[in-house]
């Protein structure tokens, strides 16, 4: 995520670039689910999952007790009204023998529920969506939940946090926001740790267009409505979904065989800087390419939003969001770099728990560095330099690997972030630095991972001990001294 000046917006906004990955291996298996299949439960003791993942930073966040394969989304908006219907379709596999089991779903009312097939009890605690079904769902097996909702979407806010969600907006909506959004469209296990392909409908007036994530799989229209179907087939964290609805010059393209999609509002100037920002994503992403490994997903794109409520850009998977305030002072293709990085870092490589954040914003932090020394605007060494000398006091107190809820999204997890990552490519050298890079995202990728499991791998390929160094940087609370280059 990369923020606009000042704070980021973090609860249920934030995104991946500064100006804004479970513990899996490589490729977990998300295959559809089958569903469970009928067997003696009489020596089975069942329980209901838990109401929350787990996580000690948002112990309300997502769900235990299954694993979520795909989401099937279909959803019709009118903008008129602010009106959405939806069914959802989750495919998942219980981890644990389930007398009943929670979703994620802010506001909205839902109108029935199934469990493979037959009618589920339902019942709303807050924003937690309570599903018990006819018979207890038995570890290890498939099956398959269906749930008829509709109402007003609206967004969620914390004090600590922020603002994100669903936002109505004065020619459609938009959906966005982390940690948290996409519980305010649709029922979700909303934690990164169980992430999920996903397939997605959105019907809505005539002449809007309607963007997601992923492959764009056409459009359709019937009468006034216009259906727009997209499909993410890499897991995905369900705060990288993302929904934009409304009017936008569309440009497509093809590259190296994906699609590329991108939109920008229509409301800002045809062929400004959003427009000519935006237009060079395959060209950043192709540079990236050769630092990081094969771009991990199967399309290209980005959004841009006119809208003041956002003013930060989010790394939402195969096609970022970007604020129009980015673009404000003319070309911005540092945010576009900090965003598609995050797609190797935080989208396809995904923390395991919030509170490692940094593995996201410090590595796309650094990715800034580095378009910048290849665009020839500075060098990594000289804005690590300045950034080392300009941060302030509560950056050096506050730990980046361990920074609290408070300042998730402050400038220590991305500025002392990206100076961590270059203290290790200091301490280690060019070549296993950027060995490691490539590592970590072909060993992890479409899984999870915590900082402990980053550190492994770089004193695996450096083969140096380096938990003195991470220590201070991620850890201490006092300014680190001034690497030297060997």
């Amino acid at each position: 995520m990369a923020r606009r000046g000042g704070r980021r917006r973090l609860g249920l906004l934030a995104c991946g670039t500064l100006l804004l990955a479970g513990c899996g291996s490589a490729e977990p298996d998300r295959s559809a689910a089958a569903p469970s299949e009928p067997g003696p439960t009489a020596s089975r003791s069942f329980a209901p999952g838990a109401a929350g993942a787990g996580d000690s930073y948002f112990p309300s966040y997502g769900n235990g007790g299954y694993d979520v394969a795909n989401y099937t989304i279909k959803v019709r908006y009118d903008p008129a009204t602010d009106k959405l219907t939806g069914t959802t379709t989750v495919r998942a596999t219980a981890t644990a023998d389930l007398s009943a089991f929670n979703l994620d779903l802010a506001g909205l009312t839902v109108r029935a529920v199934t469990v493979d097939g037959v009618a589920a009890r339902h019942a709303r605690a807050d924003d937690e969506l309570v599903v018990t079904p006819a018979t207890g769902l038995t570890s290890g097996n498939g099956f398959v939940t269906e749930i008829r909702y509709d109402g007003r979407p609206a967004a969620l806010s914390t004090e600590a946090l922020g603002e994100g969600g669903w936002l109505h907006t004065t020619d459609g909506a938009i959906a966005l926001g982390q940690p948290e959004s996409a519980s305010t469209w649709f029922p979700v296990n909303d934690h990164p740790s169980d992430k999920a392909t996903y397939d997605v409908e959105i019907t809505v007036p005539k002449g809007l267009t309607a963007v997601s994530n992923g492959v764009p799989k056409g459009k359709s229209t019937a009468g006034d409505w216009t259906t727009w179907r997209w499909a993410e087939g890499s897991p995905m964290a369900s705060y990288l979904s993302m929904v934009a609805i409304g009017k936008f010059r569309v440009t497509t393209a093809e590259h190296k065989g994906r699609p590329v999609f991108s939109a920008v509002a229509a409301a800002l100037p045809e062929g400004g800087a959003p427009d000519r920002s935006i237009a060079r994503t395959v060209e950043v992403a192709d540079y990236l390419e050769s630092i990081f490994g094969p771009y991990p997903f199967d399309a290209y794109g980005g959004v841009v939003v006119a809208d003041d409520r956002i003013r930060y850009a989010l790394e939402t998977q195969a096609r970022p969001v970007y604020a129009a305030s980015f673009f404000r002072r003319g070309d911005n293709t540092d945010v576009v770099a900090h965003e598609l990085a995050h797609q190797w870092y935080g989208d396809s490589v995904s923390i395991q728990r919030w509170q490692d954040i940094w593995l996201n914003e410090g590595l796309a932090t650094y990715a800034e560095w580095l378009w910048a020394e290849h665009t020839g605007s500075s060098t990594v060494q000289r804005t690590f330099e300045q950034t080392y000398a300009a941060a302030s006091g509560l950056v050096w107190r506050t730990p980046p690997g361990k920074p609290g809820v408070e300042n998730l999204f402050g400038r220590s997890v991305y500025d002392r972030g990206g100076m961590t990552v270059h203290a290790l490519r200091v301490a280690v050298g060019d070549a296993a630095f950027f060995t490691i890079l490539k590592t970590w995202a072909a060993e992890r990728k479409n899984g999870n991972a915590t900082t402990a499991d980053f550190v492994a791998l770089a004193e695996r390929v450096s083969g140096k001990k380096l938990d003195k160094l991470f220590d201070a940087w991620l850890f201490g609370t006092e300014r680190p001294a001034l690497p030297k280059a060997k």
